[in-house]
């Protein structure tokens, strides 16, 4: 099944269930929060409550609602301080060569092995391990708390002081703590990272740095789990035209690391099982533009779309408001 959130008349908020270029109105529930908590109370899958509640009778033509931006990042909170957005990288078979690109200290040492390589291999090494065991710590990062979450179709800003606002094709996994202070997954979501990389290479440090930046994730949440291979696609269109496009592998048989071990590794933290609050946390990629020699321009629009995802998640690349300036900070 494949949910939205989406806005209708007065910005009243509502769920939907895409049905091909149909959504259908999910009856009393304005949030895909309150439906997983909702479902959570009832002991049933998303799923399960999507049915129980059934259907109102006004349907919408989804292609109207993108084209309108009233389509909603699938899973927020209210406050935006309760939504968590994080993520892990080195986790897909792929990445280590991509990002070891950036990160190399010695190009011409062919001995030389970078803590990139290094990570990776703790991956593959045991990034899978067996029920009940724990496996190597990924790569973490944390991008923000919900401020920083742009709908779909709507701008990525690019921060003034930004070195590249380039694009990262994820999937992300999309949780919300239930009030017993455990992690429920409420499905997956295709998501555009966004980072600047020409910082991150400038010397790997500052990867906590790159990260802090806005995303987007969407348009639908995929209920179930994840299958083990999916292939996607990624896309830079400038003017209307694509000038970079390649494909992009996820899903379990493509990654060093599992789901389970990657989740356990967040969610150890007790700090992120307060009941109520959402989680948004992308599990990596190996597909990067700026890889392939490519710098996004602002204007540029990303396109990141996966069949079994729906509609493919479309962002553009825009200035935002000037940064604070130096000495702007008050003391009392």
């Amino acid at each position: 099944m494949n949910v939205i959130q989406f806005e209708i008349k007065d910005n009243q908020r509502a769920v939907g269930v895409v049905e091909k270029n149909t959504v259908k109105h999910v009856n009393n529930v304005e949030s895909v929060r309150d439906l997983a908590l909702m479902a959570i109370q009832n002991q049933l899958s998303l799923e399960q409550q999507v049915q129980q509640l059934g259907y109102s009778d006004d349907s919408y033509d989804y292609q109207s609602l993108l084209a309108e931006l009233k389509v909603l990042p699938p899973l927020d909170h209210p406050d935006t301080a309760h939504c968590f957005i994080s993520g892990t990288g080195l986790t897909h078979l792929g990445s280590a060569s991509t990002r070891d690109k950036m990160h190399q200290q010695n190009l011409n040492d062919a001995a030389s092995v970078t803590d990139t390589m290094r990570m990776f291999q703790w991956g593959v090494e045991k990034g899978k391990p067996t029920t009940g065991n724990v496996g190597a710590q990924p790569e973490w990062f944390y991008k923000g708390d919900g401020s920083i979450v742009v709908r779909p179709g709507t701008d990525l800003p690019l921060p003034p002081f930004a070195e590249d606002g380039g694009e990262e094709p994820e999937i992300a996994g999309l949780y919300v703590i239930g009030p017993d202070s455990k992690p429920y997954r409420i499905g997956f979501a295709l998501g555009n990272e966004y980072s600047d990389h020409i910082m991150e290479r400038r010397n790997y440090l500052y990867l906590a740095h790159s990260k802090l930046r806005a995303c987007s994730y969407g348009p639908e949440l995929r209920t179930g789990e994840l299958p083990n291979h999916l292939v996607g696609t990624s896309r830079l269109r400038r003017d209307g035209e694509v000038i970079w496009e390649k494909e992009f592998l996820s899903g379990e048989d493509n990654m060093c690391h599992s789901l389970s071990n990657l989740e356990y590794h967040h969610f150890k933290y007790q700090q992120f099982l307060k009941p109520g609050d959402v989680h948004v946390h992308y599990f990596g990629t190996a597909t990067l533009s700026f890889a392939d020699g490519m710098q996004a321009q602002v204007g540029d629009e990303f396109e990141i779309e996966m069949k079994e995802f729906g509609h493919p998640l479309k962002n553009k690349l825009a200035h935002t408001h000037a940064e604070l300036p130096i000495g702007a900070v008050i003391t009392l």
